[in-house]
């Protein structure tokens, strides 16, 4: 059996994303990971999809000289059994917990906090990364090769790492509600569901990547959008009325403020 180069505890959604990417771009081959998880369905389900190792026992995860990822849920922390880890750099990337107290779990160990989020199954993911004082440049880029392989990677000071939360981390959510909400509105208008679902979808992408590419403010595109007396300012009024750019922000801020909440428990 080949030595497991990376390590993640925690097999979820994020954590497949990010392996499942790892493996198609090369960077790491199957036979080099191992995972660990509590539910052995989910274990059996990932071993014969993607013939990775995996395990129930954590410490034989932590014994990795690589890389370990922690990933799993902020809230078990706490329970996690004492864990030697043995990989020259750790992972974080769960919500809310600070690189002091990820320090003062495991001492003497080179750790970066990231925070990607779901778009990583497609590759499309936004990750921002923070490492601990006494990180190595060598390793810092090594992070950053791993989470390019999930999409595009920034790097803040741990400060900012809870508004990322808030925005990039918990954002797809909030658009995942526009778009579900624009389909609506088409449907409310007489179009079949599918082809609503269809138009609103590709109206989000292909603004995106309209934002993107050209690279303009938001609102210079809106404004090219809207024309005088026409049908997208009388839209544009419905939403101001209906304070929706207010509680888009509210979103971003109540996400915020519980990522730092749960840093804290």
């Amino acid at each position: 059996m080949t030595n497991p180069k990376l390590g993640i505890i925690g097999a979820g959604v994020m954590a497949e994303a990010i392996f499942s990417r790892l493996i198609s771009v090369g960077l790491y081959s199957a036979p080099e990971i191992i995972l660990s998880d509590p539910q052995q369905s989910r274990r059996i389900y990932l071993q014969e999809k993607y013939k990775v190792q995996t395990t129930n026992d954590n410490q034989q995860v932590a014994d990795v000289q690589d890389v370990v990822i922690l990933a799993i849920k902020p809230q078990i922390l706490a329970q996690l059994e004492p864990l030697n880890i043995k990989a020259n750099l750790l992972i974080s990337i769960l919500a809310g917990i600070s690189l002091e107290r990820l320090t003062s779990i495991f001492p003497n160990q080179a750790i970066v906090r990231a925070m990607p989020n779901t778009p990583a199954t497609v590759g499309a993911a936004m990750t921002a990364i923070s490492p601990a004082t006494g990180v190595e440049s060598e390793q810092i880029e090594l992070v950053q090769r791993i989470f390019a392989a999930i999409g595009q990677v920034v790097e803040l000071p741990e400060s900012s790492i809870d508004a990322v939360t808030g925005l990039s981390g918990s954002g797809p959510a909030y658009v995942a509600i526009m778009v579900e909400a624009l389909a609506d509105g088409g449907v409310a208008s007489g179009l079949p569901r599918p082809i609503a679902m269809q138009l609103a979808i590709q109206t989000v992408l292909g603004t995106a990547q309209l934002l993107q590419n050209n690279k303009i403010h938001p609102a210079i595109l809106k404004d090219q959008v809207t024309s005088p007396g026409g049908t997208t300012i009388a839209g544009v009024r419905a939403l101001e009325n209906g304070g929706f750019r207010a509680t888009v922000i509210e979103a971003v801020l109540a996400s915020y403020h519980r990522s730092q909440e749960l840093g804290k428990q």
